[in-house]
């Protein structure tokens, strides 16, 4: 790339984006998109890949075909570019005759910069000496693991692309992810560049503003009460297994003062449409959602997101988490989890019609999540070890920080896993818990258990804490199902070798919720917030949040596509009194200067009288 065009990129950096500088590893791969080259960039979410594409788009002002695969995803970027003064549309089904006859004269002048697709619309018949005559630039593919069978997000349609890029000929494809790793990377490069191979950038998966906090469910509706009430009137997404546990979950805490929404793909499409907007558009609106609520979002201020519910997949719950703090700013987020999750889990690989391969595969992508939420060391350091990085200890996941407390289980593990083995390997939970404590049920006595020298065994400890044994042992690999006559449990070799004190093992403490830990949970939310403004300046931070709410709502936008909070947070603590000194603030471009500039203004110099 020409100095001419880099200086180009950073002028239009700062004077439609409103930033003075780019991103870690943004600039190396906007020169290499300008070069001409196919590029693959995996970048955690929120490291800004967007702008990779968009800002080249403006600066050799030709037109990006972006391939999206969600229409919501595609609305709110074309919202944002537009929000900045930038030519974007989309073409989607949503479109009526009016907009679709506005973009078409658009493309036919050759003044729009980024048109959002579908792979099914670029690949569609017809189109293609469309998009010639258009004098389309490059084709960017957003979410490209989506081209991935074997990934966590697979969508068929996306195998369309390498056809279309095919019959449009000699032209630039560039394709950007957050969630790859070395196999799913190969695989990109295999199905979308089968030409000429790309440069490939892979950035650190490391998201260090937000926290990671893990527990083992229990009265689960409660955890996530406690977890919600230390974060009112923040923004955030509560992710659940099913569509019913999104509504009884919504309705529960609306009547607990949330402001809520649904969101899952048995809605009807409108109802969807406008939840996902209050969302986008609102602030303090918690989403109780299912997966659907996945790629769509792209709120920048989200401070939170909760699983009440085992994640899919490491993969899955990387991307899931990543929709908070987009922004920079600290984030929160806790997985909820339970041995009935696990096993429901492993049933649903071995009863899918799949090769043995893709058994083995699906296993061994369960057995890291189980590894993960049952981790004994720094949670972020498993998570970026699955993405092939090395990370020294976070310091700010609950295990860093004294949550967790681990100690030597290995006496605990032999006594349950004999409970199995002496069982015949075909119990479930509640019963080898019964064995362990003494509990002579009916079907111990007819099964003639109550004779076995592990009956009562285990008496001195709490059922509860057996039944958190056996589930970490289940997480660990200990334990496999058995038959699913009982829904029971069977030793793996690890189990015989742990059994037999060939291996040891260690355990975490499950202690009940105290008083005591619920204040702290309070105590930490309310800091959370804290490390977003100094208290000096809360006043500012509000009366510019007011006004953004207000100007959002009187221009049907999203409040941070006026501005971000980032944004604000830097207004407030910097309170400029001049549009020059306005202008220096980050995120701060020309035409929101224009059209916004003078209202901030008067408002930082109301709130800091």
């Amino acid at each position: 790339m020409s100095d001419k065009n880099l200086a180009k990129a950073r002028g239009l950096l700062k004077s439609i984006f409103g930033f003075d500088d780019f991103r870690p590893g943004q600039q190396e791969i906007v020169e290499a998109v300008l070069s001409g080259d196919p590029v693959l960039a995996v970048m955690p979410t929120g490291s800004g890949k967007s702008l990779c594409y968009q800002l080249p788009a403006l600066v050799d002002e030709g037109l990006t075909l972006v391939i999206s695969p969600l229409i919501a995803l595609m609305r709110d970027q074309v919202g944002q570019m537009q929000a900045m003064g930038v030519a974007a549309a989309t073409l989607n089904s949503q479109n009526n005759e009016d907009e679709s006859r506005e973009i078409w004269a658009q493309i036919r002048s050759k003044t729009l910069r980024l048109l959002f697709l579908s792979p099914e619309r670029l690949a569609m018949d017809g189109l293609t000496d469309a998009w010639r005559q258009a004098g389309v630039t490059r084709i960017a593919v957003d979410e490209a693991h989506c081209i991935c069978e074997w990934g966590h997000d697979f969508r068929p349609e996306y195998r369309m692309i390498g056809q279309a890029v095919e019959k449009l000929g000699d032209i630039q494809v560039i394709g950007f992810t957050a969630t790859a790793d070395r196999n799913t990377r190969a695989e990109i490069v295999e199905r979308l560049f089968d030409q000429k191979k790309p440069q490939i950038f892979v950035h650190s998966f490391d998201r260090p503003n937000i926290s990671l906090n893990f527990a083992p469910k229990d009265q689960p509706r409660q955890q996530l009460q406690r977890f919600l009430e230390a974060r009112r009137g923040q923004s955030g997404i509560v992710y659940c297994a099913s569509r019913a546990a999104t509504e009884r979950l919504a309705e529960h805490f609306a009547t607990q003062g949330f402001d809520t929404i649904i969101y899952h793909a048995g809605l009807e499409q409108n109802r969807r449409n406008a939840n996902q907007d209050r969302f986008l558009r609102e602030d303090g609106v918690v989403a109780f959602a299912t997966v659907a609520f996945g790629m769509g979002v792209n709120k920048p201020d989200v401070r939170f997101v909760a699983h009440a519910d085992m994640p899919g997949s490491v993969e899955a719950y990387y991307q899931e988490i990543g929709r908070a703090g987009r922004d920079g700013l600290p984030a929160d987020t806790l997985t909820l989890y339970g041995l009935d999750d696990m096993a429901l889990r492993r049933r649903q690989i071995d009863e899918k019609a799949i090769s043995d391969e893709r058994r083995r595969f699906e296993h061994q992508r369960f057995a890291a999540l189980a590894t993960l939420c049952e981790a004994a060391s720094c949670r972020r350091q498993i998570l970026l070890a699955y993405f092939n990085e090395e990370a020294p200890p976070c310091g700010a996941c609950d295990i860093c920080t004294g949550k967790v407390v681990l100690r030597d289980g290995a006496l605990e593990a032999q006594k349950a896993l004999s409970a199995v083995y002496r069982t015949g390997q075909r119990f479930g939970s509640g019963y080898l818990c019964d064995l362990l404590t003494g509990v002579e049920t009916e079907t111990m006595t007819r099964n003639g258990h109550a004779a076995l020298k592990t009956f009562g065994v285990g008496k001195d400890v709490p059922k509860q804490q057996w039944a958190s044994t056996i589930r970490q042992l289940f997480a660990a690999g200990a334990l496999c199902t058995a038959s699913a006559e009982h829904g029971g449990f069977a030793l793996t070799d690890k189990g015989e070798a742990i059994l037999m004190g060939r291996e040891g093992f260690l355990l975490r403490a499950d202690p009940p919720r105290s008083r005591e830990s619920r204040t702290r949970e309070k105590s930490r939310g309310s800091a959370s917030r804290a490390t977003q403004v100094d208290e000096s300046d809360s006043k500012v931070f509000e009366a510019l949040r007011q006004l953004r709410r207000e100007l959002a709502k009187d221009q049907g936008l999203a409040a941070y596509m006026i501005f971000a909070d980032k944004t604000l947070l830097e207004m407030a603590e910097k309170r400029p009194s001049t549009l020059s000194e306005l202008r220096a603030v980050n995120g701060v471009g020309e035409r929101k200067m224009s059209l916004y500039g003078e209202a901030f203004l008067e408002a930082i110099a109301e709130a800091s009288v």
